[in-house]
């Protein structure tokens, strides 16, 4: 997913679901390097969100905190996939389009925020946001499994955000050490050369997923062909087809229940070539 602070198909080797489904994913590619978008496919954001938001209602009182709580999540999920969308395209800056998200949150309860105020009512919900982070159950059991079949694979995370805002997040749900990782610069060079892993943000880049650019800056920055690479993300164009456009082998993860239900199906279907998952522990037999 889009990496916002608060950014079912049947591609050709996921015709089906499970490890032996996918097996042939890889095309009889050699994988030397594997990488993940970040939220809602390592991180569950949605989830995050909607706890954050309940929180705020919560504490807010008045016709805002009254409101259904399911479509309040809902509106705020609308907001953020359109306002960060505007970030991440430079229409609005990082911080406006925290503003924006907040003001059109609140606006149709009669509350009217100047910039500040939305600012500080975002800050408040980060702190729900935040709390709320955690990895998908399936994370953990994935990397370990990777790591005795692959111990020589390479890890790293492509994600359109924020460098700081991500990096934090990263270190919150301990995966910063777990995938060993350290950032990639808008220059190409990396913070710390004696870490293995690689994260690529679009913030520092200047280029967003599904551009080839940004794929192609974590191949550099790795010291691997596209072609011996691997992406896998929640979401079929953004994630899945840039990927595979990109040369990398793209997977789906089709999480079902757990997708973000603003953007569920709105990214169409996986084309030939792009494999497809319904957890990451089907990964390493896809890569074998």
């Amino acid at each position: 997913m889009s990496a916002a602070d608060s950014g079912a198909g049947t591609g050709a080797a996921g015709s089906g679901a499970g490890a032996g489904a996918a097996g042939s994913g890889a095309g009889g590619r050699r994988i030397r390097a594997l990488l993940f978008d970040l939220d809602d496919t390592l991180m569950a954001h949605t989830r995050a969100v909607d706890e954050a938001i309940a929180r705020a209602q919560g504490a807010a009182g008045g016709a805002f905190g009254a409101d259904d709580t399911s479509a309040v999540q809902r509106r705020w999920a609308e907001l953020e996939e359109h306002h960060y969308t505007r970030y991440l395209t430079g229409e609005l800056t990082y911080l406006g389009q925290r503003i924006w998200r907040a003001r059109d949150l609140l606006a149709p309860y009669g509350i009217e925020l100047e910039d500040d105020a939305a600012l500080a009512w975002f800050d408040d919900y980060l702190v729900g946001y935040r709390d709320a982070w955690r990895l998908f159950e399936d994370v953990l059991p994935a990397l370990a499994a990777l790591r005795a079949a692959r111990p020589d694979l390479l890890l790293g995370i492509i994600t359109n955000g924020d460098l700081a805002f991500q990096a934090d997040k990263l270190h919150r749900i301990a995966l910063w050490d777990e995938l060993d990782l350290t950032p990639v610069r808008a220059d190409g060079s990396v913070d710390d050369r004696t870490r293995r892993g690689r994260l690529i943000a679009s913030g520092e880049l200047g280029v967003t997923k599904p551009d080839a650019r940004i794929f192609h800056a974590a191949t550099a920055a790795l010291g691997v062909e596209s072609g011996a690479c691997a992406y896998v993300g929640d979401r079929v164009r953004t994630d899945a087809v840039g990927a595979h456009a990109a040369g990398m082998l793209g997977i789906w993860l089709d999480r079902g229940d757990a997708r973000n239900p603003v953007t569920d199906g709105a990214e169409g279907e996986p084309p030939a070539g792009v494999a497809r998952i319904r957890t990451l522990t089907e990964l390493p037999a896809l890569l074998a």
